[in-house]
């Protein structure tokens, strides 16, 4: 199966930092933020990459090459349209040949065990879709989920202050079926002009009947998003954060 980062952002909230870094290039205690993230990935059982890379391409491009030297293989894509998740998807749709693939955000870091289980539950239970949530209190910021058990049953991208149901946020993780991509044809643009997967994702479940399994990580386990400048100027001078990453439960 493989593996696809979505790193091609100018990263405009973590200015000013990148005018200089590509956002998912930013280094912390001497490593890229990429480079933790395929550390991670590696570890969960992947080997073959794709990187969708835009702004400042040739940072990730000059820093990983072809993958050798992790023992891993990386093919890249350019997006120079940054038209949204689903537009950087469609770039690949021809490099995927199983029916199924993984797909991150290149700004978002777990720890390592959740790539791994998400895998792993692929693999045992069979699944087609899996999608992983984190606890946020504010999901204005963020991507509501709304579940039934184990199973996604409607995603509301920065839903209004007063949404009541669930504290569960889309992680930007996923496992995804090529039926995917049909749909993202399908699809009209956000009020952002941009294709938005979360939106492919709840017309999948609405008109084709996906089904889309969850994997709700705890409370209180690590999550950093790299798109908020204020995450990035906390970790980047701590190491403990990295033992939370490496942590396995």
């Amino acid at each position: 199966m493989k593996a696809i980062i979505l790193c091609a952002g100018y990263g405009t909230r973590m200015q000013p930092y990148t005018e200089k870094y590509q956002k998912t290039m930013l280094p912390i205690q001497g490593k890229p933020i990429l480079e933790y993230l395929l550390e991670a990935l590696i570890y969960a059982g992947f080997t073959e990459f794709i990187l969708v890379v835009g702004y400042l391409k040739n940072q990730i491009i000059e820093h990983f090459q072809d993958g050798n030297n992790w023992g891993i293989k990386i093919e890249y894509v350019e997006q120079k349209n940054l038209n949204g998740t689903g537009g950087a998807l469609l770039l690949c749709e021809s490099m995927i040949y199983d029916e199924h693939f993984f797909l991150t955000w290149g700004d978002i870091l777990v720890p390592y065990e959740i790539y791994r289980k998400v895998y792993q539950t692929f693999k045992n239970d069979n699944e087609d879709f899996i999608l992983v949530t984190n606890y946020l209190e504010n999901l204005q910021k963020g991507c509501a989920i709304f579940c039934n058990d184990k199973y996604c049953i409607k995603m509301v991208e920065k839903p209004p202050p007063n949404i009541k149901g669930t504290n569960l946020n889309n992680c930007g993780i996923f496992i995804l079926s090529t039926e995917i991509f049909d749909v993202l044809r399908e699809i009209t643009p956000s009020e952002r002009g941009e294709l938005e997967i979360p939106d492919a994702i709840s017309y999948g479940i609405e008109t084709r009947d996906w089904r889309v399994r969850l994997i709700k990580m705890k409370k209180d386990q690590f999550r950093a998003d790299f798109g908020d400048i204020n995450v990035y100027e906390e970790l980047k001078n701590k190491k403990e954060w990295i033992r939370d990453l490496k942590k396995q439960n």
